[in-house]
This record gives C-alpha cells, structure tokens and sequence, in this order.
C-alpha cells in the first residue's frame, strides 16, 4: 500500500532539518581558537580611522614631466603604491590657477562655474574680477560646500574659493585659514597632521591644502631653470613631511592622498610677439577694447550707440583681424586666431557664459600679445593657452585604499575629480560636468581595496 504524500514530505523535512543541524555544528567547531575565522569584505581596511578620509594637495604649476628633473622620491613612493594619470592630468580652458582650481573643487568647466580667468570683467554689468571673494562670482557647488551640505567636515587651507561662504560653508575659524603666502610649507602640513590627532568624529572628511610652487618659480625663471628643478624638490621634501606624518599615525595606507597640479607652464619671450597695432592696415582696436592680451585675448568691443547690430560688427572685426594675421605681413600673425566666442572649438567648453567676452583669440603656445612695440626683451614663464599643449598638463597620483597599486590610467579632464572625491566620501555630487561613470575607471570597488579578518 503506497504511504500518503503528507508522511513523504513530513520525512523528508526531518532528514533536512538533521543536515542543517549537523552543518551547523560542524562550523561551529571550526570556528574554535585552533582555527581562524572566515575572513570578511569589509569597505576599507580601517585600523585607525574608523571613516574614509581625503586628503588633496594641489601644486601650483607642476608641469607633468618636472617629476623627471630631480629625484623625487616621496612623488614616486606616491606613484608606485597608488594610481597615476599616466601622461598627466589635462587642465580646464583657459590653463590658468583660479579657473582650474576651482574645476577640480567643482567638477565644472569655467563657463559654468563662472570664473573664467584669474582676472576679468564682465561684459555686461562693468564688474572686475580680480581674485576677489563676493559670493555673486563663484557658482556651482564646490567639495567642501558638498560636505558640509551634508554634515561633514572638511578642511581647507589657502584652496582659491575656499574662502567664500556658500550654503552651510561659513569658512570656519580653524578649518579655513585666510591666504598667506608667507606660511611656510611646513606649516601647512603640520596644520593638517595636526587635525588628524584629534578624536575620530572631530577629524575632518575632506582636506584640501593648496601649495603655491614650483608656479612661482616656473613663471619667474620659465620652466627649464634649474632654480624651478629646485622648487620641485622642495615640493618633494613638502609630500614627504606628509607621507612621514601619516606613517607616524599609523594611517598612511587609510588616508586618501590625492596628489595634482592644476597646471603646466611654458616659456615666454617677448621675441615671440604678437603686436596688435601691426594690424592697424587691416582694422584698428583700441586698447580700452581688450581685458586681457595674453596667453588669451579677450576683446569686448565698445561699439557707438547708434550700431544696430553690435553681433555683426563684431564678426567682421574677427574676419578683419583674421584676414591680416593670415597674410604673412604681421609678425608670428599665423601664432594668432581669433573667434567669436560661439565659435570656440567646442572641446573648450568656453562659450557658454555672459561673463566670457564676445571675441577671444586663441594665442599659439609659448607667444605673447602686446598692444604695441617696446624696447623691452624679456623672457619668463607662464600658462593659460590652449589645453591641447602637452606643456599645460599637471600630474594626477591618487594613493590610498580606493586606488589600486601601481596603476596607470590614460590622462583626463580635471573636471572629473569632483565625482572622484564624493565617491570616496560617500557623498551626493552636485550637477556637474563630470561623469560619474569616471569613478569606475580609476576607483577600486569597495570589495577590492581590502580582504581582512
């Protein structure tokens, strides 16, 4: 007589429940003093911080390539245990220090961060910018802004824009040191290890320290000086009072040290000049029509009241200009090209604004624009042309639990290190021009940065 389907599956339930049973027991034993525990994934490898912190420093001017002038030793210790933008990091348009400071801090392109040089004036109000700190200048969300939006701590010291209260960011006494530039280097550092000591809720999330060499040197001495192979060292000697402070902490591999410049440099001399009076055959341009001369020309033209319509006035001013810098009769003419905004090459992100004015001129790399000739020869160092030149590109180096050992990854836009930094942290990016799919390219995922016990 065949048994009831309840008494089957009653039987069967029994013998599965014995197997768990026995399974259970079984790993039970194992898991004695005589044998080691299953190990676990666990986010980050933490044995001092109980959070992941970000420590960026930026080096005014560190053209990528100075890392190969002197021996670098605590650059290199940075690159062999962490990830390196192999060929560079590739600045914003135009390659100059407040525009691309506050990229890398917002994740936007000038246009839409609203600095769009280190110094302007807005073609429609009048307004000059010159590094000032009024709120109505800087736009978009920057990282520290982002972390204490959303209850975190950040610290930054002498970063452009930092200054500037913005949202919940009130630029704390302490967190937020007015700029100086006669602190010292050793200063700043031991300013942010210092932070570090403190209790584990009161550390801040984020650190950003901004050093202003070998920029001085390189725009004082131009690049290839040996007096710029020093200020390299000393950047060197500064990362290393860094990385020997976490060491003594203890937290050197749990700190996220993310090492970059903002832009490159490239020599200037006044032999290698533009001189716009030369085109004086073609069309005449006063000098109350130019805010700026070089590396890029910003012409905001001052047409009479009476011009109906200022737009095509100022197109056939760029076909006139063009015409003559083209001809072979005005000196390195050929080094020039001039455009009306919209007509910017778009990888330059650089039009879309009111601030940025309505004709610019794109100035071959290494040459200078002056209103008129002098007797006066010199040459120097500077930055701000197009960031196509391999000469405007800085260094990229993130070391630390999220970035794999020993990487290299292809160059990118600065623009994308916002992502970078808000992923780290845990923290909701803002709009910005960066893709957030970026991260996966230079990032470990959480699983790989750690395998503990």
């Amino acid at each position: 007589m065949a048994k009831p389907k309840h008494v089957l599956f009653l039987k069967l339930s029994l013998i599965l429940l014995n197997v768990l049973i026995v399974s259970a027991t079984a790993a039970a034993a194992t898991n004695g003093l005589d044998s080691p525990p299953p190990k676990i994934l666990r986010p980050w490898p933490f044995k001092k911080l109980n959070k992941p912190v970000v420590l960026m420093i930026s080096c005014d001017g560190f053209r990528f390539g100075y890392q190969f002038k002197t021996d670098t030793p605590n650059i290199d210790l940075l690159i062999s245990g962490g990830t390196e933008a192999k060929l560079g990091l590739i600045p914003v348009f135009p390659t100059m220090t407040f525009p691309n400071h506050y990229s890398i801090a917002t994740g936007l392109y000038p246009a839409y961060h609203g600095i769009i040089m280190n110094k302007f004036t807005d073609p429609i109000t009048g307004d000059v910018f010159n590094k000032g700190l009024a709120p109505k200048w800087w736009l978009g969300e920057p990282l520290w802004v982002t972390a204490a939006n959303q209850g975190r701590k950040a610290l930054t010291y002498f970063w452009p824009g930092s200054e500037v209260s913005k949202d919940s960011w009130t630029c704390p006494k302490g967190l937020c040191p007015h700029f100086n530039l006669s602190v010292p280097f050793e200063e700043r550092v031991d300013t942010i290890l210092n932070y570090l000591d403190l209790p584990e809720d009161e550390i801040p999330d984020l650190m950003m320290l901004y050093l202003n060499e070998p920029d001085g040197a390189g725009h004082k001495y131009g690049p290839d000086d040996p007096r710029v192979t020093a200020a390299v060292a000393q950047v060197d000697k500064t990362i290393g009072r860094v990385i020997q402070g976490l060491k003594k902490r203890e937290i050197f591999d749990e700190v996220h040290v993310i090492l970059l410049g903002d832009h490159g440099m490239v020599t200037n001399c006044d032999l290698k000049t533009i001189y716009i009076d030369d085109l004086a055959d073609w069309i005449k341009i006063p000098a109350d029509w130019i805010n700026a001369y070089s590396p890029v020309l910003a012409i905001n033209p001052r047409w009479d009241k009476d011009v109906e319509n200022p737009g095509e006035k100022n197109a056939e001013l760029v076909a006139k200009m063009n015409e003559a810098l083209s001809s072979g009769e005005v000196e390195n003419g050929e080094y020039l090209q001039v455009y009306l905004k919209e007509k910017l090459p778009k990888r330059l992100h650089y039009s879309h604004s009111s601030r940025i004015p309505p004709i610019v001129g794109m100035v071959g790399e290494g040459l200078v624009v002056r209103q008129n000739r002098t007797n006066v020869h010199e040459c120097y160092g500077d930055h701000g042309y197009d960031n196509k030149y391999f000469s405007m590109r800085s260094i990229f180096i993130g070391h630390g639990p999220r970035f794999k050992s020993g990487r290299k990854v292809p160059s990118f836009e600065n623009v994308q290190i916002y992502n970078v930094v808000a992923q780290i942290l845990g923290l909701r990016a803002a709009s910005n021009n960066g893709s957030s799919l970026f991260t996966r390219n230079i990032l470990s995922h959480f699983g790989e940065t750690g395998e503990v016990e």
